[in-house]
């Protein structure tokens, strides 16, 4: 089975998005990428029906190569990314609080330390239709710089070296969503200086982050 380690966890982590309360059906997708190949989650599965076996394998300008279902209809963002960036991985979600944040933030400001796993403060890509190449061109802008951003009014993209990375960065960006949405109803949240985000950075680059994030 080609890319048969890519597609056994990109399946592992696809049963985890509707528990991790990321995603309501079978919206979002997971993607691994292994020399000019991709791995991606197939379009409309029910994620409980998921195996390796049928995660879709594709080349990297886009031609099928295995997999009994056609892939997610993101590939084009998958792929925009893939060329342009050096992620090996890519998880895409409509995870509540950082949807909720999109529709009416730019940006998600420095207001925790952890945006400095994620590059920094979390940039909004502009609105355009779902699986199109406009929202390809958007998000690849959106993520210069950074490992995650916002979609208008549609949910959060992140990038990593492996899937787990991807993933924890994903669970991140959703807690400082939800964190930053509450203080909101607070006051005005204070915020980190840019210094200060790359001294934390500097601090996590070797942390061995898998599935989760640091204290």
């Amino acid at each position: 089975m080609l890319l048969a380690s890519q597609r056994q966890t990109i399946a592992r982590h696809a049963q985890r998005l509707r528990p991790d309360g990321l995603v309501v059906g079978v919206a979002g997708n997971i993607s691994a990428r292994a020399g000019e190949q991709v791995a991606i989650t197939p379009r409309g599965l029910d994620y409980d029906e998921l195996t390796p076996e049928i995660v879709a394998v594709v080349e990297l300008e886009g031609g099928a190569v295995e997999g009994e279902f056609a892939p997610s209809t993101e590939l084009p963002m998958h792929l925009a990314i893939y060329r342009r960036t050096g992620a090996q991985a890519i998880v895409h979600t409509h995870a509540p609080y950082a949807t909720a944040l999109s529709m009416v933030l730019d940006e998600i400001p420095p207001v925790h330390y952890l945006l400095a796993e994620l590059g920094g403060p979390v940039r909004t890509a502009p609105y355009a239709t779902p699986g199109s190449e406009q929202l390809a061109a958007y998000v690849e802008r959106a993520l210069e710089g950074r490992s995650a951003a916002l979609l208008q009014s549609h949910g959060t993209i992140a990038i990593g070296e492996t899937v787990e990375r991807a993933y924890a960065r994903t669970l991140i960006l959703e807690s400082i969503a939800a964190a930053y949405h509450r203080a909101r109803m607070v006051g005005e949240p204070r915020l980190l200086s840019a210094a200060e985000l790359d001294r934390v950075a500097e601090g996590l680059r070797e942390y061995p982050m898998g599935e989760g994030a640091p204290a």
